[in-house]
């Protein structure tokens, strides 16, 4: 018998690109949306020789505006929607939307101004499109298309009619979904549930558009799915039996991450856990219906919390801090054995930051996914470090199945870190870049490093510190705000060309 052969390695392609929320763009209503200036962003990293646009997850959000907490698992969030689209067909006109306040800054999101300012006006555009012609048709077909539209378009309505509270708060009847109770109340909110699937419908018009011009512009857009929800959100409220609720629908135990060197308390995040025993009977109906979502929107999804479908940390609810939670075995191996079975049209990356365990690293190498390296995380002097990396030699055969950051959403710039950081890693840091130049040197060898996929955030590109941090965790205000200025998208055109060049 002849001796099997190895398989062969995977030859990987190499990809470039800027990390951007959509809410960042340079953008004259106050906020960036999927309009020309989404679509001039895409002809700048087209232009400049990269191929990825990394932006952060795109649902609803509430309260502390975080894209990691929305509403839903499948809506797009409103704020999105394009108003120079609305005056295109006439929905809006443009003395309307120039007399709306919503933040004199540039350079930030006035969410506040948002939020009084903003639905009333999309209201206003609602209003004159469903009294057009073939519109009801458009809806149904849309609706067709959907199968989420309904819930989450019932669910905002009614908590727009309960004065914002969340539905675990409910009458009873609403709460647990009596047909009785939402019959009743579909036909008194009928007009405000109409309005919210309004917003749907223009958003996946917009969304189709930027995708498109992404498409002929050879650039992908890479997505952000966070692993759990909100409790207060649509998918928790609709499809309950997915996650470990009591009878009355509050939850018997909530995510975190235990006690470490950093907090001594661990992190109680607060996120309902799934009954990862009922998905896998139920054939993982919900987590395919997020994936297939993601397909619809993403060239590539970056999943994040990866490490929560090896195990994840399970603390009581109502426990006052994150000591005494367990952890407990997921089902991940399944869930994407199944989405591969099924063919579903996404490339996935995997955000496997954090404590990663043996099963981690199974479930990790046993789907393919990339997983991720972060520069600010590698200087340490540690040869085995796991974000640590090599220039690339040219050869497609020895790029690595990793995606690369300078830093990600949660960390400071890398022109801030590298101000607060000790001799010692700047000492590293250096030898690692190969010169002096720094923080920007390290930007350059990221991009040049033997990683398949190189992300670097726009505020590094610009070497922009203090003040543009996205994100700080365990913070509550202050947060996902940023905006880059028209002067800005200038000099970071520049800079990535610059970046890019061979």
């Amino acid at each position: 018998m002849a001796a099997s052969q190895p398989a062969a390695k995977r030859v990987y392609t190499r990809r470039r690109g800027v990390l951007l929320p959509i809410f960042s763009l340079p953008e004259k209503y106050g906020v960036g949306t999927l309009g020309k200036e989404a679509e001039a962003f895409i002809d700048i990293l087209s232009e400049c020789g990269a191929s990825i646009w990394a932006i952060l997850p795109t649902g609803v959000t509430g309260f502390g505006d975080s894209p990691y907490q929305s509403f839903s698992s499948f809506a797009l969030n409103p704020y999105f929607l394009d108003l120079d689209s609305l005056i295109e067909e006439g929905l809006l006109t443009v003395e309307e939307c120039g007399a709306v306040d919503f933040g004199s800054d540039p350079s930030t999101v006035d969410y506040g101004k948002l939020y009084e300012n903003r639905l009333p006006l999309l209201m206003t555009a609602y209003a004159r499109a469903v009294d057009r012609p073939g519109y009801d048709e458009e809806m149904k077909d849309f609706e067709a298309a959907s199968p989420w539209l309904d819930d989450f378009a019932l669910f905002m309505a009614i908590k727009e009619h309960e004065g914002g509270r969340p539905w675990y708060e409910w009458p009873e009847g609403l709460k647990h979904r009596d047909p009785e109770a939402i019959e009743k109340i579909r036909e008194k909110i009928s007009c405000e549930i109409g309005f919210h699937k309004f917003i749907q419908l223009k958003l996946s018009e917009g969304w189709e558009r930027i995708s498109q011009h992404a498409l002929e512009k050879g650039v992908l857009i890479m997505g952000d799915l966070p692993i759990y929800c909100a409790y207060d959100s649509a998918d928790c409220w609709a499809y309950r039996r997915n996650f470990r609720f009591d009878a009355d629908g509050r939850p018997t135990e909530v995510a975190g991450v235990p006690p470490d060197y950093f907090c001594e308390d661990g992190q109680l995040w607060g996120n309902p856990v799934y009954d990862w025993e009922y998905m896998k009977e139920d054939g993982f109906s919900f987590w395919m219906a997020r994936l297939r979502r993601a397909a619809e929107l993403y060239g590539i999804l970056r999943i994040d919390h990866f490490r929560g479908f090896a195990s994840y940390y399970a603390v009581p609810a109502g426990a006052p801090n994150a000591r005494n939670g367990e952890w407990k075995k997921a089902e991940g191996r399944r869930l994407f054995k199944l989405a591969e079975e099924q063919g579903l049209p996404v490339e996935i990356v995997a955000e496997d930051l954090g404590f990663i365990t043996r099963d981690v690293k199974l479930l990790l190498s046993g789907t393919g996914f990339a997983g991720m390296q972060v520069m600010e995380f590698a200087f340490d002097g540690d040869r085995k470090n796991p974000h640590k990396n090599k220039k690339w030699d040219g050869d497609a055969a020895t790029l690595k199945n990793k995606i690369a950051y300078t830093g990600t959403h949660d960390n400071p710039p890398l022109a801030e870190w590298w101000e607060s950081t000790d001799e010692k890693t700047r000492k590293y840091a250096q030898k690692y870049a190969g010169t002096k130049d720094l923080p920007r040197g390290i930007v350059k060898a990221t991009v040049d490093c033997d990683a398949r996929y190189a992300i670097i955030p726009a505020q590094d590109i610009l070497l922009l510190g203090k003040g543009t941090r996205m994100n700080t965790p365990a913070t509550d205000s202050g947060n996902w705000c940023w905006r880059m200025t028209k002067a800005e998208e200038k000099e970071l055109a520049s800079r990535l060309k610059e970046l890019l060049e061979k």
